[in-house]
């Protein structure tokens, strides 16, 4: 056996099916075995190997154990001479083990190897040749110096930015993506070290490979792609917690004295360091635009209480101070809360929902201010123009800002994009049954011919490719990997570069594969059920009506304490759901939800109203199902009202 090919899977079911299509297409010149090792994925992924892919050894774990020891239980079964560690969210070329393990072969001394990585866009991932992270080279990286200084051999030594891409190089560190390992030099150094359970364990294996009188080679002759590369998850504080911890483990494990101490002081202040700048940049990005809209609003209340002031009642002092910082504070944060709850800020160009939310936002105003004593009245015609302002203040902003990034002032509107598909009639028909199942609107400019043909129905063939995109303003590129090579593919995005999208879509699948940057996980169009109730906007709304139905029944507890059956666990359940610990309607109890959405407990269920008894399993998931699929704020509430009775359940 020459190869043994390692994939740890953990809920990538889509990029899995296509890793293996790519990695049976790059077996055939070699005598290879595949193992995936599960760690417990909820998707479906271990059916999609015993089903589609017999050949392919599968260890389903009813945990997760980490990445190490995953690969260490794959490892101790293997019988290839070479051992290559891969990620499931990878795509290889269909030449690129031969290329591997002939250069293997041909240096006796190579104890490992990596290869050139892209991401989804053709962007060169620097994390496919590292240098060791030694104090200083950690302190470079973590305080920013090495983007600074991309090409400094002293500030970027982690990135190895001074070292040509495009040659083969001897490096210290690789990436655990793609890794390809002598056996006996595993045999003689260790398996890898499981104190590591992500993060970590490439650098470790890769410096005892060197310690032990091996090198580590880049080699550039060959590329994959790498979906989501380690920029992927550097917006999360648990990314950060959890890769400079495993740098402290390996600090620990192989250096000593002051040189120990050193690191592991900068690698715990870059823990907290990386964890504020994460912190602020998640919040910067949260809060910017609200902050924005609540300063316009309040410029332009500022204005609208002297203009008033001054023509209607001939008295710039009319209006006291506290107005203005009592009064509007509260009127931004009833018309902006109620953006946000309409799903307003989850992208910045729905000027619909904006303006939907400034609305409802106003009439709530508007009935609190009718509610309020004399004396707290301010003035009804400055809300009134407030809410007006707030309006064209709002969509000016975003009008702004989609013409400095769009270029037109088509606000709000989602641009079609120009589609072309390469490949076959039978694959490119496919795909676009695909889209249209995955209810995907693209402007289809047509096909593209994989070969030189004579026939009209397409646009033209690959070797022209440049041209079509030039002609007819390409977007969006989809590639059938059936009928196109993925070294055609790879070789192609980088030539055209990160100015469109790039999809694949694996042979008898049912996805379409992508990633529009590396900065961002791997996106799908599949026709794949697609669950309401995890729309951000759906579940705020749930959680809106759980709070407001709560304290409802909190205010009239008196009344509803006569109509509700088991009084004393009433009272409970409204803290329980105010809290966060229950919401008012959740799934029915059954043994089949675990392929359902999250959610908290429910005190009622679809089935309010139903007879129980009178309902099997199968019904039961279902309705769930429906529930799910469908959600609106309005079925909560109907379901509270069918079940009023069992609020104290």
């Amino acid at each position: 056996m020459k190869l043994s090919i390692i994939i740890v899977n953990y809920n990538v079911r889509y990029f899995l099916e296509q890793a293996l299509l790519s990695v049976q297409k790059a077996s055939t010149k070699l005598t290879t075995e595949v193992f995936v090792v599960d760690n417990n994925s909820v998707d479906d992924s271990v059916r999609l190997v015993d089903e589609k892919f017999p050949e392919v050894q599968l260890i389903a774990n009813k945990d997760n154990p980490g990445f190490s020891k995953a690969n260490n239980q794959a490892i101790r079964l293997a019988k290839g001479e070479y051992i290559l560690l891969l990620n499931p969210d990878t795509l290889v070329e269909e030449d690129t083990f031969d290329k591997c393990v002939a250069f293997m072969d041909s240096h006796p001394k190579a104890g490992a190897l990596g290869v050139k990585m892209i991401d989804g866009s053709g962007n060169f991932l620097p994390e496919s040749k590292r240098g060791l992270p030694t104090p200083m080279t950690a302190f470079y990286k973590t305080f920013g110096f090495s983007k600074v200084f991309p090409k400094s051999p002293v500030f970027n030594r982690y990135h190895l930015g001074f070292l040509d891409k495009d040659k083969t190089h001897k490096v210290d560190v690789l990436a655990g993506a793609f890794m390809l390992l002598r056996k006996s030099v595993l045999e003689e150094i260790g398996l890898l070290d499981e104190t590591f359970f992500m993060y970590g364990e490439d650098i470790d294996l890769s410096y005892r490979v060197t310690q032990a009188g091996y090198q580590n080679y880049y080699f550039a002759d060959t590329t994959i792609i790498h979906y989501k590369g380690e920029s992927t998850k550097k917006g999360s504080l648990n990314y950060v917690k959890v890769f400079y911890n495993a740098m402290i483990i390996f600090a620990k494990k192989h250096f000593q004295g002051e040189k120990a101490t050193l690191f592991v002081g900068i690698l715990q202040f870059a823990i907290y360091f990386r964890a504020l700048l994460t912190l602020l940049n998640n919040f910067f990005k949260k809060i910017y635009l609200p902050l924005l809209d609540a300063l316009l609003i309040f410029g332009g209340m500022y204005w609208l209480k002297d203009f008033w002031a001054t023509s209607y009642f001939d008295d710039p002092n009319y209006y006291r101070p506290s107005f203005l910082y009592f009064n509007v504070p509260l009127y931004i944060m009833g018309w902006l809360g109620s953006v946000y709850f309409n799903g307003g800020y989850d992208t910045s160009g729905n000027i619909k929902k904006v303006v939907m939310g400034l609305i409802f936002g106003s009439i709530l105003l508007a009935a609190i201010y009718g509610l309020l004593p004399l004396e707290y009245r301010t003035s009804r015609m400055l809300l009134l123009l407030g809410s007006v302002w707030a309006i064209i203040s709002t969509f000016l902003l975003r009008t702004v800002f989609h013409f400095f990034k769009h270029k037109n002032l088509k606000v709000g509107q989602q641009p079609v994009r120009n589609l072309i598909i390469i490949g076959e009639k039978q694959e490119a028909e496919r795909a676009l049954e695909l889209l249209d199942k995955a209810n995907i609107t693209q402007n289809f400019i047509g096909m593209v011919a994989p070969q030189s043909v004579n026939d009209k129905a397409y646009l033209s063939h690959l070797a022209n490719l440049k041209e079509v995109v030039n002609i007819y303003r390409v977007n969006e590129i989809i590639f059938c990997s059936k009928d196109i090579s993925a070294q055609s593919i790879m070789h192609w995005m980088t030539q055209l570069g990160n100015k469109m999208d790039y999809k694949i879509v694996p042979k008898e699948t049912m996805s379409i594969i992508g990633s529009n940057s590396k900065n961002t996980p791997g996106e799908l169009y599949t026709v794949d059920i697609r669950y309401k109730i995890t729309d951000a906007v759906q579940k705020r709304s749930k959680r809106l009506v759980d709070i407001i139905v709560a304290l409802l029944l909190w205010i009239f507890y008196p009344i509803a304490f006569l109509f509700i059956e088991k009084k004393f666990s009433f009272l409970k359940n409204i803290f329980r759901v105010l809290f966060g610990q229950k919401t008012w309607v959740g799934y029915a109890a059954t043994t089949q939800t675990t392929d359902l959405p999250t959610l908290r407990n429910g005190i009622l269920s679809p089935l309010a109203g139903f007879d129980n008894k009178q309902l099997d399993t199968a019904t039961i998931h279902r309705l769930n199902f429906f529930y799910a699929r469908d959600y609106d704020w309005a079925k909560d509430v109907e379901l509270i009202w069918k079940g009023f009775k069992q609020l104290g359940n």
